[in-house]
């Protein structure tokens, strides 16, 4: 009794359906709205109070007036959704589009992610379960189990299979819950526990009812609220072994088509191997690729020659000249602007002038007029 066997059982195909958690929330979104009550507010509210309008000329707004004197309320503005005690906009009806269809091939691929991800132990353990110490996910057990109708059995095989620590996890987060539900009768909260998965009830659901966390479902019957609740995948199952066994007969395999639903083929993923790595790293794929280039070219970073100094030395040389040239055109007219004498410029001194040659004697000179 609640020990490991050493009998194997086939996994299903739909364990290997592709895990599409955007088609999951879409269909878990649509199908949450169900649920729900129609709601609204009494269509008299607001209205019940007699007032009129004072119309134009009296330099008050024309919202209806409530009429009469003799009280605070007379005179007030009623009706809008501005005035005390008036109605609100756009009052809520009780025939607003509360539920929502959803395409039957959308909820069978919705649900086969939901179960395909219920044997993925990181994503079970990513939801929150205490699986660390179970044999093996999904977890798979005899069909004795359905024939259980004392809690002290289920208490028993919970913890048998290890499974005790996800139901402690429950009770532990018991807690008042946050906001106006808690007037409205539903006062506590809590996690959720194991799912457990039957085809036939004996009395199962008598023995596992008064745990708290624990959910039952027929095979037949599986829901995606369930299996997924929150739109969260992973929920941890427990499977018994003829529930188990009918899930290929249910949603079929790749070469044999469901016995139980109509026109379904099992979604089938876009990539036979999702390990990227390893299909990068695989003998077949590093064969057929270039030679790894060690020393490339590097692209030669453009820079902009009027902001770099270099840049533009390099295409236009004069440059510095024209800069050196335009700061001493900047400084001579800052300071002309605050008053400073301008400097004197240094002029090149005067030529000397070379000295005349000696005139000649009294004697030349004498002999020069005898000759004339």
């Amino acid at each position: 009794k609640n020990e490991a066997s050493d009998a194997s059982v086939p996994l299903p195909a739909v364990f290997r359906a592709p895990i599409r958690l955007d088609v999951l929330n879409f269909v878990h979104d649509q199908l949450r709205k169900n649920s729900r009550q129609p709601y609204a507010v009494n269509v008299k509210a607001g209205h019940q109070v007699s007032a009129e309008s004072w119309g134009t000329g009296r330099a008050v707004a024309r919202i209806p007036r409530v009429r009469g004197g003799g009280t605070h309320r007379s005179g007030q503005g009623a009706f809008g959704n501005m005035c005390r005690g008036g109605r609100m906009f756009a009052p809520t009806k009780t025939w607003r589009r509360w539920h929502r269809r959803v395409n039957v091939q959308q909820r069978r691929y919705a649900m086969c992610t939901a179960i395909a991800a219920t044997g993925v132990s990181a994503l079970v353990m990513a939801r929150g379960h205490r699986v660390e110490q179970i044999p093996e996910v999904p977890l798979v057990v005899r069909d004795e189990i359905q024939e259980y109708k004392k809690t002290k059995q289920a208490v028993e095989f919970l913890r048998k299979v290890k499974a005790w620590p996800d139901i402690q996890k429950v009770y532990a987060s018991k807690r008042f819950r946050a906001g106006r539900g808690k007037i409205r009768n539903r006062r506590r909260i809590m996690k959720r526990g194991p799912l457990i998965i039957y085809k036939q009830d004996n009395g199962l659901t008598r023995a596992f009812r008064n745990i708290p966390g624990v959910t039952l479902l027929n095979v037949s019957a599986l829901n995606i609220l369930k299996l997924a609740p929150g739109g969260h995948l992973g929920r941890f199952c427990i499977w018994t072994e003829s529930a188990f066994r009918q899930l290929d007969a249910i949603y079929g395999t790749w070469k044999r088509a469901s016995t139980e639903k109509k026109h379904f083929n099992l979604p089938m993923p876009k990539m036979t191997n999702s390990d990227l790595q390893r299909l990068l790293n695989s003998q077949e794929i590093q064969a057929a690729l270039h030679p790894r280039k060690t020393e490339g070219q590097r692209s030669a970073v453009k820079k902009n020659p009027l902001k770099n100094f270099g840049v533009m030395m390099k295409l236009n040389p004069y440059a510095a000249v024209e800069k050196r040239q335009a700061v001493r055109e900047q400084n001579k007219n800052l300071a002309k602007k605050r008053g400073a004498p301008e400097p004197e410029k240094k002029t090149a001194a005067p030529p000397v002038k070379k000295a005349k040659q000696a005139a000649p004697t009294g004697k030349g000179k004498a002999s020069a007029k005898s000759k004339k």
